[in-house]
């Protein structure tokens, strides 16, 4: 094989060079990635990534031409897969997993989203991968002594096909232990380096020819365990982290790279001659850019996983016996009983002393009328992918961040707060930054001094105000900077990380999405085809957390009835397309969308030709009901008349037997003074 003079592969970075000759083959190949989430391109922006083109790149480094003659490519992955992201909310990791296979992963490390939805469903999902996953230094006590979580492994060894064998290590860190609400809460976490030093030596005497760990940790506690292991280890190759880096400490190179199928490492090892056991490595950084060509075989599997998911979609995982607002007028500029019911959830999920939620994270635009919520309703309405973080902020940041959310109303800004634990009474005549005429935390009056645990999301802890993208391109040359151009968000909401002073108990990377905290309570709220891997841990959970979220929104009880209504439809009509307004009042519609079974908790379950067409003739009612809630806004508009919310339903009207229906709840946490001065 000829030297490299360059980058043989479009996009692809020298990170490290060991000086060695590279013109002879290597006597190990590595591929390296870590937390992936989105099977399409996931950025507008180069690198754009998306699975197809990251299969690509697998490809042209495991059976190009120019590695002809070169050991086979062992491909390893440091965690985080089966969550967070909008499709895990509505599969539960599951369509993750035969993308792990098709990149052809050899073994991987445990990340903590991977545990989000139990350590069942991890068992599940891992039972279907053909390789195995790692974690040595977590350990869950009702599975044995000493046995890791989830039935992981806590080594493994790898025979290279040219007869190396490689020492495997799972490695996790403290931290994101406490932040995982699904795992069992007797967890036993032992020292990452501690475990390290006991295994490294017991590898090496079982003919470990070289030492790779792969850890789920902070780049820090990375650091920290190259430092404290002094070479012991050849690599450590990390994930959690979501940036590319490269670090050489003690004799190890400690590697993590990128994240969402936007990047990889490539890695040649070569043995150091006339030192045993010595090792030198040349790195390279690939970039997953637009112009790489897409895998048509990974197309082809994406198009069938997506299919599924579209039909999981349409289907109804909870009810609800009482209008959700999500009407920007009504949460950009008041209470709303949605909001009020998500932040509830939120908080009691983190068991969090209050929660501040910018109303421009409900994107619905409607009020969802009483009867089935669908998947594709929740993902619709919440389609944000910044996790729910925690943080503990003084009582004074809660102040200033509430005095941001109202401080341009009566505009529909996404500011406006939606709280929970919190009652707030503001002027809008006052100036901006100075309506606010009192605030309450759990009925008392707020303490300036306090330090308060407040759940928000991601995107506030960095400091930001939802703002219109046109708007801020407008404001941008006007800012001189950072602070100034973060003077209109949420900059009372910054953490320490960011700049600020508030303190960060669960970050973005140990969160999970508000989507995903629907879903599972909605799970929760299951009577009928309840989820097989629902683990006494998530019972006890998340049962807690709909026992006091039904505090402030009651459920109704299952309707008793043991077969689902059929609709009744007019002699003659062969589906339940609409026909004449008799079938547009709000029981027929309920009717006609109640039609569609409950999405299974079974992933192998497939739909009947007729669930198939029952879910068409719905996908019709809401074009229907879209144009109609258009036509209508517009003439309220012209007419000036303020469209009323609808009624919760009244007894005898709730006949789903497969789950309690939700009915939110205004409880007059936000006032204001009557009317804006003209």
């Amino acid at each position: 094989m000829a030297p490299r003079q360059k980058d043989p592969i479009e996009s692809e970075f020298v990170t490290f060079k060991s000086g060695r000759d590279l013109s002879s083959a290597p006597d190990l190949r590595l591929l390296h990635y870590n937390d992936v989430y989105h099977l399409d391109p996931s950025s507008s922006s180069e690198p754009v990534g998306g699975v197809a083109r990251f299969q690509t790149a697998v490809t042209e480094y495991r059976s190009a031409e120019r590695f002809k003659g070169h050991p086979e490519l062992v491909t390893l992955f440091s965690g985080d897969v089966f969550n967070p992201s909008l499709e895990s909310s509505v599969t539960k990791g599951s369509h993750m997993t035969p993308i792990l296979n098709n990149i052809g992963t050899d073994c991987a490390c445990v990340g903590n989203h991977d545990l989000d939805f139990g350590v069942k469903q991890f068992e599940s999902l891992t039972a279907k991968c053909n390789f195995p996953w790692l974690i040595a230094n977590v350990f869950d006590p009702a599975l044995g002594d000493n046995v890791p979580i989830g039935h992981a492994k806590p080594t493994h060894m790898l025979t290279a096909s040219n007869g190396i064998k490689i020492g495997l290590i799972g490695l996790g860190e403290r931290e994101w232990l406490d932040t995982v609400n699904a795992i069992p809460p007797d967890i036993i976490y032992k020292s990452a380096t501690e475990t390290a030093r006991e295994l490294i030596p017991q590898l090496r005497r079982d003919g470990a020819d070289i030492v790779i760990i792969l850890s789920h940790a902070r780049e820090p506690n990375d650091n920290k365990l190259a430092k404290n292991l002094d070479g012991a280890a050849d690599l450590i190759l990390g994930g959690h982290d979501h940036f590319y880096a490269h670090s050489l400490i003690g004799g190890a190179h400690v590697l993590r790279s990128g994240s969402d199928f936007k990047q990889l490492s490539y890695l040649e090892a070569r043995r150091r001659p006339g030192e045993a056991g010595g090792w030198d490595f040349d790195i390279w950084r690939k970039d997953v850019v637009s112009s790489i060509a897409e895998d048509e075989g990974t197309l082809a599997l994406v198009d069938r996983l997506t299919a599924k998911l579209k039909q999981s979609l349409e289907k109804p995982v909870g009810w609800t016996a009482a209008p959700l607002d999500a009407r920007f007028t009504t949460v950009r500029t008041k209470e709303s009983n949605l909001g009020n019911f998500v932040c509830d959830i939120m908080r009691h999920h983190y068991r969090a002393d209050a929660v501040i939620m910018a109303s421009g994270t409900i994107r619905g635009d409607q009020v969802y009328t009483p009867g089935p919520i669908r998947a594709k309703d929740i993902t619709d309405c919440f389609p944000f992918e910044d996790p729910v973080v925690v943080i503990k902020v003084k009582g004074k940041g809660i102040w200033d961040a509430l005095e941001n959310g109202v401080s341009l109303y009566p505009a529909l800004e996404g500011r406006f707060p939606q709280v929970s634990n919190i009652n707030f009474h503001f002027d809008p005549n006052k100036e901006p930054r100075s309506r606010l005429l009192s605030v309450e935390i759990g009925g008392q009056p707020i303490d300036m001094e306090k330090v308060y645990v407040l759940c928000t999301r991601g995107y506030m802890a960095r400091g930001k105000g939802i703002v219109p993208r046109r708007l801020a391109q407008e404001l941008r040359p006007l800012l001189r900077n950072t602070a100034d151009q973060n003077a209109d968000g949420y900059k009372a909401l910054l953490t320490q990380s960011e700049g600020g002073e508030a303190e960060e108990v669960v970050d973005e990377e140990n969160g999970i999405l508000i989507s995903t905290m629907l879903r599972q309570y909605f799970m929760a709220l299951k009577v009928m085809d309840t989820w097989k891997n629902w683990t006494p841990t998530l019972e006890q959970h998340w049962g807690n957390v709909v026992s006091c979220v039904g505090c402030h929104h009651p459920h109704h009880p299952p309707s008793p009835t043991s077969e689902r209504k059929e609709p009744q439809l007019p002699p003659g009509q062969p589906s339940l397309s609409p026909s004449g307004w008799g079938n547009w009042t709000a029981d027929k519609i309920r009717e006609r969308r109640s039609s569609v079974l409950p999405l299974s908790e079974r992933d192998d379950s497939d739909e009947s030709p007729q669930q198939a067409r029952d879910e068409g003739d719905v996908r019709v009612i809401d074009r229907e009901l879209f144009v109609m809630r258009k036509v209508f806004r517009k003439w309220c508009r012209r007419t000036g008349i303020e469209p009323r919310l609808g009624e919760e339903l009244k007894e005898g009207e709730y006949e789903a037997d497969w789950t309690k229906a939700i009915a939110p709840q205004l409880e007059g946490r936000i006032r204001m003074v009557d009317a804006v001065k003209t």
